[in-house]
C-alpha cells in the first residue's frame, strides 16, 4: 500500500500512463469505507487531477468486492465509537452534518473531477459504496455484481443524493422506498451502467474503456465533464446533497434508528441488518423508542 494512504492505493498503470487507478484496499472487510478512506479519495483524485499525464481514472475495489458501504459495524455495537453518532438527547444535528457533509464532499471529488472517472464494480457496490460508484462519471458491472442503498429501511439516507439523477425519479423511489438492490444486467437496463459484462471480461471492458477515453486531448475531456456536470448543478444538486445529508443524520438518531442502533449493540451489527433487509416490519415511533430502552436496559 502506498505509505500516503491508509485506505486505498494510488498509480498510474504500468501500461498506459494516461490512466490512474484508484484501488480501495481494504479487501478484507470488502473495502468498506473507513474515515479515512472519503479523504483519502479526495486526495488521490487531486494527484491525477494535478499530473499532466494523467486523462483518465479508474476507481476499483481490491479483493471479490468493489465496496460493501460505511464500515458501520464499529459504529452500531459500540455506544460511543464515533463523535456524529450521538447517545445523548437532544442530539445535534450539525456535529452529524459536519462529518457526513465533509465525507459527501470528499466522494463527490470524483464527480467533480475535471477528468473522467470510470467506476470497475464486481460483487457488491453497495450503501456508501454505491455513493463512490454513483460519484463517476461512467460504471461499468459484472452482470452479476449488486447496487443499492439497503440502509434507505433505516438508519440511512444516501447523502451524495445521486440516485435521482441516476436513474429518474420513479426508479430512484422504487429503490428507496424499498432498499433493494439491482443486478449489474438491470443497472445496463436502467442507463445506469454504461456497460455490464460476465466477471472474467471485467478487466478488459473497464481498460478497452479507459484506454479509448485516454487518447482524447486533456482539454476536451474537462470542457464535455463540465459541460454536462454544470446541467445536474443546475438542477440543484447541491441543495438536494444538503437535504440528504441532514436527512441521513437524522435516520440515525430519530426513535426507528436508536432502535436499529440498541439492537445491534445488543445482538450484533450483522443480525440488526438481518432484521432491517428481512421485510419484517421495522419498529417505529412510540414502539421503537420503548424496544431501545429495553434492549438498552437488559445488556
Amino acid at each position: 500500500m502506498d505509505p500516503a494512504f491508509q485506505s486505498l492505493r494510488y498509480g498510474k498503470d504500468a501500461r498506459n500512463p494516461r490512466i490512474a487507478r484508484i484501488t480501495l484496499n481494504r479487501p478484507e472487510r470488502l473495502n468498506a469505507i473507513s474515515p479515512q478512506m472519503p479523504g483519502e479519495i479526495r486526495r488521490a483524485v487531486e494527484l491525477a487531477n494535478d499530473d499532466d499525464e494523467v486523462h483518465v481514472i479508474v476507481v476499483q475495489g481490491a479483493g471479490r468486492a468493489f465496496c460493501a458501504g460505511y464500515d458501520m459495524k464499529e459504529s452500531a455495537e459500540q455506544p460511543d465509537a464515533h463523535e456524529w453518532l450521538q447517545n445523548e438527547m437532544p442530539w445535534d444535528p450539525m456535529v452529524d452534518y459536519r462529518w457526513m457533509k465533509r465525507a459527501t464532499d470528499d466522494l463527490m471529488s470524483l464527480w467533480r473531477s475535471y477528468k473522467p472517472t470510470i467506476c470497475r464494480v464486481q460483487q457488491y457496490a453497495v450503501g456508501g459504496g454505491s455513493d463512490i460508484a454513483l460519484a463517476c462519471d461512467l460504471l461499468v458491472m459484472e452482470t452479476s455484481a449488486r447496487i443499492g442503498y439497503m440502509p434507505t429501511r433505516v438508519w440511512g439516507c444516501p447523502s451524495t443524493a445521486m440516485w435521482l439523477y441516476r436513474v429518474g425519479m420513479q426508479r430512484a423511489k422504487r429503490l428507496l422506498f424499498t432498499g433493494d438492490t439491482i443486478d449489474g444486467a438491470t443497472a445496463l437496463e436502467w442507463g445506469l451502467a454504461i456497460e455490464a459484462v460476465p466477471p472474467g471480461e471485467l478487466d478488459s471492458a473497464v481498460d478497452r474503456l479507459a484506454e479509448r477515453i485516454a487518447g482524447v486531448p486533456r482539454a476536451q475531456l474537462m470542457m464535455q465533464k463540465l459541460m454536462i456536470n454544470q446541467a445536474y448543478e443546475n438542477m440543484g444538486l447541491a441543495s438536494t446533497q444538503m437535504i440528504a445529508t441532514v436527512f441521513d443524520g437524522i435516520t440515525r438518531h430519530n426513535p426507528e434508528g436508536v432502535w436499529f442502533r440498541a439492537h445491534a449493540e445488543k445482538h450484533g451489527f450483522h443480525a440488526a441488518v438481518e432484521w432491517r433487509d428481512s421485510g419484517r416490519p421495522i419498529p417505529e415511533g412510540e414502539e421503537a423508542r420503548r424496544l431501545a430502552r429495553e434492549l438498552r436496559e437488559s445488556k
